[in-house]
């Protein structure tokens, strides 16, 4: 599960609480966290999980300034850190005596625009109008880190999961240029990804992003709908079975197995199984 859960869940009343309830429902294995700040160790904790902050060692696990964060019912194995781990960092998980590296991920929402096909550019300009913010430069700097698990995928698999804060090159190809004013746009920022190897599981096996866009961000009354909430993997010893969206407005009721609770972020979730072979 890949959930930015906002401020820490903080927003709203009881939020962290309701966190918990639908993580529970939902009943996945691990949680690759945005936007902790302070509450995963309680969500853990609650859930009876472990929980890993990414952050340097020694770090408080409360401290409300970190951002990532991974939760599992597994145990952990070794520490995966990075100079930035406001942006990346991640943990092995022992899951049936096989070492998976898993990451948390966030990339800097600008530049963002609402609706961006509407912007007057062609899809050269878009990719142009892309680099130009702290998304870029960020990846820049997290890129080294993503190529070298990468690289190990086939001896230890790569799970990479997070709030990416972009729409995906998948999304905008020929089947969908009617709905981005007959644009086809291989957006850098999940491109990259690709080119590295990593698998968008929800693309993959919900081919069709008319029928099935995904969306994970959506402000009421506003234009803005996107998947920009992830998860991707490599490895030829994980097969991606099964992957689901989930999009509610904050504040908004979420049912799950017949219970009606309170959604306590801005960010919808994305849910995939794996199978390990």
């Amino acid at each position: 599960m890949a959930w930015n859960i906002l401020h820490g869940a903080n927003d709203s009343k009881d939020g962290k609480a309701h966190a918990v309830q639908i993580i529970r429902e939902i009943n996945p294995d691990v949680i690759l966290m945005v936007e902790t700040y302070g509450s995963g160790k309680e969500i853990a904790d609650s859930l009876g999980y472990n929980f890993h902050l990414v952050a340097p060692e020694g770090t408080a696990l409360n401290d409300k300034k970190v951002n990532l964060s991974i939760i599992s019912r597994y145990p952990f194995g070794e520490r995966i850190d990075t100079e930035f781990p406001f942006f990346l960092g991640g943990r092995e998980v022992i899951i049936q005596n096989q070492k998976i590296r898993f990451f948390s991920n966030w990339f800097h929402y600008l530049p963002w625009e609402n609706e961006p096909e509407k912007l007057g550019k062609t899809a050269e300009e878009l990719l142009v109008w892309e680099r130009s913010g702290a998304k870029y430069e960020m990846i820049q700097k997290v890129l080294p880190y993503l190529k070298k698990y990468a690289a190990q995928a086939d001896s230890v698999p790569m799970i990479l999961g997070g709030d990416l804060n972009t729409p995906s090159h998948l999304d905008w190809d020929k089947n969908t240029k009617k709905i981005h004013n007959n644009l086809v746009v291989p957006w850098y920022s999940t491109k990259v990804l690709a080119d590295i190897g990593l698998l968008d599981t929800y693309r993959t096996l919900n081919p069709n992003p008319v029928t099935h866009p995904g969306i994970t961000w959506h402000t009421k009354g506003e234009n803005d709908d996107h998947r920009i909430d992830y998860i991707f993997y490599k490895s030829p010893k994980l097969k991606a079975i099964k992957s689901e969206s989930y999009q509610v407005f904050f504040n908004d009721t979420i049912k799950l197995n017949g219970k009606e609770i309170l959604y306590p972020s801005d960010h919808g979730f994305v849910v995939t199984t794996f199978k390990v072979r």
